[in-house]
C-alpha cells in the first residue's frame, strides 16, 4: 500500500511500489486524464505534477511519490490552472488533443514560478512535451495569454 496524497486528497494505493505511477493512475485509479505516449519520458504525455514539479508519470513508480502531493490533470484547479485551461479553450489549442494534458500540466508548473514567460521561457519549459499535430504556435500563444490573466 502506498500512500501519498493525490488531488488535494489522501490516498492509499494498492499496487507495488516498482509500479509506474501512470499505470497506478489510469489501471488502479481510473484517472485516465494522464496519457501514456511513449513509456521513455520522452514526449510528455505524461506530464504529472509531483510536489509541484512536473514529472513523467511513465517513469516515476509509486515508490517515488509515497508521501508526496501529486496532481494530475482531473486535479489541476487553482488561479493558474483556471487561467491555463481557459486560455487553452479561448485559443483552440488542442488539434487531435492527445498531449494537451502534459502540456497543460507543464504550463502550470511554470506559470506557477514565472508569471510573465518569454518565448525561450516557454520553450524551456515544455521543450519535451511533444506536439504530434505541431500546434507549438497555439500553445505558446496560450500560455502568453494565461501568463496576461493572471497579471
Amino acid at each position: 500500500m502506498i500512500e501519498l496524497t493525490l488531488n488535494g486528497k489522501k490516498q492509499a494505493v494498492d499496487a507495488e511500489g516498482d509500479m509506474p505511477v501512470l499505470w497506478a493512475l489510469r489501471d488502479v485509479l481510473g484517472l485516465t486524464g494522464t496519457k501514456f505516449g511513449c513509456g521513455q519520458a520522452q514526449c510528455g504525455a505524461c506530464t504529472i505534477l509531483i510536489d509541484g514539479v512536473p514529472s513523467r508519470s511513465c517513469q516515476t513508480t509509486l515508490a517515488d511519490v509515497a508521501g508526496r502531493n501529486v496532481i494530475t490533470i482531473e486535479g489541476a484547479n487553482g488561479k493558474v490552472a483556471e487561467a491555463v485551461i481557459n486560455a487553452w479553450v479561448s485559443l483552440d489549442v488542442p488539434q487531435c488533443g492527445y498531449c494537451q494534458s502534459g502540456q497543460v500540466m507543464a504550463t502550470i508548473a511554470l506559470l506557477s514560478e514565472n508569471k510573465k514567460p518569454s518565448d525561450a521561457d516557454i520553450d524551456a519549459a515544455l521543450s519535451g512535451n511533444l506536439c504530434r499535430c505541431a500546434t507549438y504556435q497555439r500553445i505558446r500563444a496560450a500560455v502568453h495569454e494565461a501568463a496576461r490573466a493572471l497579471a
